[in-house]
């Protein structure tokens, strides 16, 4: 099948019937469904429609249990400890977020560390489930192992994003950021796409810098190699920092809950992804309308701010997100021809007929 535009309704609607013939109940799917087109609608596409065969496929080897539902094994007024019991990562994290949030608008501080769950799609959309209820918000998670650390030739880490949400009248402040040089996914795009990456960005089997996406996926895949810690190879550019980070994400997601690090997650046939999640009520620091304020005039003066040669503008976490959001949304999501080739199978096995949902 060619490549395709369809709207992100279309695309629900497809998704939503997918996950249901998957076996997810109708609230899961919607969850799951809604996480996965907004990556999409915010230009996320290495998390978004592709990932849906890789679903598909963690079903079929049952690292996600679809009939499990997660569960609070420790709580305190200001945290919990979270059993994802194999449910699809995206059910985990949105109930794990919910309980933040709850606790946060009771305490002023809500902190879930999570274990036992499964890739959860964009660390952005859990932060923002906490900005968009005037908070904080804090997403955390680790991965397969992908990444090697600083001076190392094997994969330890996982490529651990961190996402950071801050609400404001003028848009707020939105990371979301991998701590590794790059996504795992980008590095597929590149093969998708038949382009070399840039050196520095990743390994190949023999623990060298590699620009053929393909050796360096492999060299993934294989547990033999990965990716730089953000910051690159070395210590030059700072790829220790980037390491720390990942650290970071290991200790509050794994550690804390007694999960899996990123280099256990699949052992035994079982998938074992940890999570980490934080609200926090600005109240606590003082007037929210003051912060928000302080906020905005601290973004203006960086937007405003004098502009590198042959440069115009200055983005603020978050923008580049919704102005695809809004493209998108208006002039609808471009599904390669790849992506379009295995919906396509999911659906002639499902006996889904695929041109019901696209045109």
């Amino acid at each position: 099948m060619n490549e395709i535009t369809v709207t992100a309704e279309q695309l629900k609607r497809l998704c939503h019937e997918i996950f249901y013939h998957l076996g997810l109940s109708e609230q899961d799917s919607t969850t799951v469904t809604d996480v996965m087109v907004m990556a999409d609608l915010m230009g996320i596409d290495s998390h978004g429609i592709r990932r849906l065969s890789m679903i598909d496929q963690h079903i079929q080897r049952r690292y996600i249990d679809v009939k499990a539902h997660p569960n609070i094994l420790f709580e305190t007024p200001v945290s919990a400890l979270v059993d994802g019991s194999r449910s699809a990562g995206q059910v985990v994290s949105v109930f794990a977020m919910q309980q933040a949030i709850d606790k946060a608008t009771k305490t002023g501080v809500g902190l879930v560390t999570v274990r036992n769950s499964n890739h959860y799609g964009i660390a952005g959309y859990y932060s923002r489930m906490a900005s968009d209820q005037g908070l904080i918000g804090v997403s955390m998670t680790n991965s397969l192992a992908a990444v090697v650390p600083t001076l190392g030739s094997e994969p330890m880490l996982g490529t651990n994003p961190i996402a950071f949400s801050i609400p404001s009248e003028n848009g707020g402040f939105h990371l979301d950021m991998a701590t590794s040089v790059v996504s795992v996914g980008k590095i597929e795009l590149h093969q998708q796409a038949q382009q070399p990456i840039p050196w520095g960005w990743g390994l190949n089997k023999d623990g060298e810098n590699e620009t053929d996406p393909l050796k360096v996926l492999k060299a993934i895949f294989d547990g033999q190699s990965g990716l730089h810690p953000l910051g690159g190879y070395g210590e030059v550019h700072g790829g220790h920092k980037g390491y720390g980070l990942s650290m970071v994400v290991e200790i509050l997601s794994a550690i804390c809950s007694s999960g899996r690090t990123s280099n256990h997650i699949e052992e035994q046939g079982v998938s074992g992804v940890s999570h980490f999640f934080m609200a926090i009520d600005p109240k606590i620091f003082g007037d929210p309308k003051v912060i928000q304020d302080n906020l905005d005039r601290y973004l203006n003066e960086i937007r405003n701010s004098s502009k590198a040669k042959l440069h115009d503008r200055i983005y603020i976490h978050g923008e580049k997100e919704m102005e695809a959001y809004s493209c998108r949304t208006a002039e609808g999501i471009l599904i390669s021809e790849k992506t379009m080739k295995e919906i396509n199978e999911l659906c002639q096995r499902m006996n889904i007929n695929i041109e019901t949902y696209f045109d």
